[in-house]
């Protein structure tokens, strides 16, 4: 990598694929200005309008249409991989063995055989490899987890987390690689990989066990498209049908470390909840609650209050709060924030990891490989017990 500057290019320009261009863009308008030049080179995609549109509206040098183009660019350092999740492995390898930095979107790959290997090739690479649990971002998540991790709530009995989408509630939405794969590589894989981090992270605590799990698909069967499909916007289909193969609704309950139970639940047919994320955390000396629709502010409910006034408090989030003070173009109580931001604050620090800035002076680092291979291996126990009629799974048996 160049001593003076940083290549990006994102291969994907789906709407993940977008959230990364765009961040990687605004990256170095956050916080102190400690980052060398930042050049936006490339957006890879098979399907050429899109890489185009993506390139020219986020102001990317050039677009390319394939992902080896990527690899073998020697002005380019660091790739965000955002596509189809069994593409990961091949790509991530590929991009390691080339000498690039890779932050590659969630979940790490669609089996466990291709996350492990890739997790083997970034302990064995000599670059930065890192994964996006993007929703870790978000000052309303992290101050929970800061209200946790700091005692103040007490010890943790339990956690309530839901995340709730409709994406693939309208049956004439057509087939795609989301819906194909095995039990729980659906909406456990895609909306529940980000909830099941979440549920730690709001708890400050590692889920140890899995319980009660349930997969459920209601749509069986959906129509081919009739052209290429990019994001999750309608588009035309035929009147040829395919079989989904994977889950639409997934649920499980857990224990954690820290001895506190949890319930997740996770839907793509959720209809009327575009995008409903909710956490509740519960403790000894008091509790929180965030839902991400709401995401400048958190309620808070501590114990001993007077009980003249005793409830729950909403606080505003601020510059006082995780992300927000240099974050923000406006960083004032109150001025809005939302999750293309949790993006931004995401690739400054790769960014600001690749630069070799010292963790104590930057944004707290991503996840590495083994991180997101765990998160997989509990997604893969929710649907190990779902498959088992709801038995206990413990974490990476």
């Amino acid at each position: 990598m160049s001593t003076t500057d940083i290549g990006v290019a994102v291969i994907g320009a789906g709407m993940a694929g977008k959230a990364h261009a765009a961040a990687y863009r605004s990256a170095t308008t956050v916080y102190s200005a400690s980052l060398p030049p930042v050049r936006l080179v490339s957006i890879a995609d098979v399907y050429e309008p899109a890489a185009k549109e993506t390139a020219d509206r986020f102001g990317y040098e050039r677009h390319d249409t394939s992902w080896q183009a990527i690899v073998d660019a020697p002005d380019i350092d660091v790739v965000s991989v955002v596509v189809a999740n069994r593409l990961h492995r091949e790509i991530v390898e590929a991009l390691l063995a080339a000498g690039k930095h890779v932050l590659c979107e969630k979940p790490l790959s669609d089996t466990m055989e291709d996350a492990q290997a890739m997790v083997a090739a970034a302990d064995q690479a000599s670059t930065i490899a890192r994964i996006g649990l993007t929703f870790r971002r978000s000052p309303g998540f992290a101050f929970v987890n800061r209200l946790a991790a700091s005692g103040a709530l007490g010890r943790i009995s339990n956690v309530d987390a839901t995340y709730w989408t409709d994406y693939a509630a309208d049956p004439a939405v057509p087939i795609s690689w989301r819906f194909k794969g095995p039990a729980g590589s659906g909406a456990l894989a895609d909306v529940g990989s980000h909830l099941s981090y979440l549920a730690e992270f709001v708890a400050d605590s590692q889920i140890v066990s899995v319980h009660g799990g349930t997969l459920n698909t209601v749509i069986p069967q959906r129509p081919k498209p009739a052209g290429a499909i990019s994001g999750r916007g309608k588009v035309e289909v035929t009147d040829e049908f395919d079989t989904v193969e994977n889950d639409d609704i997934a649920t499980f309950n857990a224990f954690l470390a820290n001895g506190a139970s949890a319930s997740v639940q996770v839907s793509r047919v959720a209809l009327g909840h575009p995008n409903s994320l909710a956490v509740q955390v519960f403790g000894e000396k008091g509790a929180a609650r965030f839902d991400f629709r709401n995401p400048g502010a958190v309620e808070v409910f501590l114990a001993g209050d007077d009980p003249a006034v005793a409830g729950w408090r909403t606080i505003v989030l601020g510059p006082d709060h995780p992300y927000w003070r240099g974050g923000l173009p406006m960083d004032a109580p109150g001025v809005g924030v939302g999750q293309n931001e949790g993006f931004v604050f995401q690739a400054r620090a790769f960014l600001e990891e690749v630069a070799g800035i010292p963790e104590a002076e930057s944004l707290p680092r991503n996840a590495d490989f083994a991180d997101a291979l765990r998160n997989m291996k509990l997604l893969d126990a929710a649907a190990r017990s779902a498959l088992n009629g709801g038995a206990t799974v413990t974490i990476g048996e």
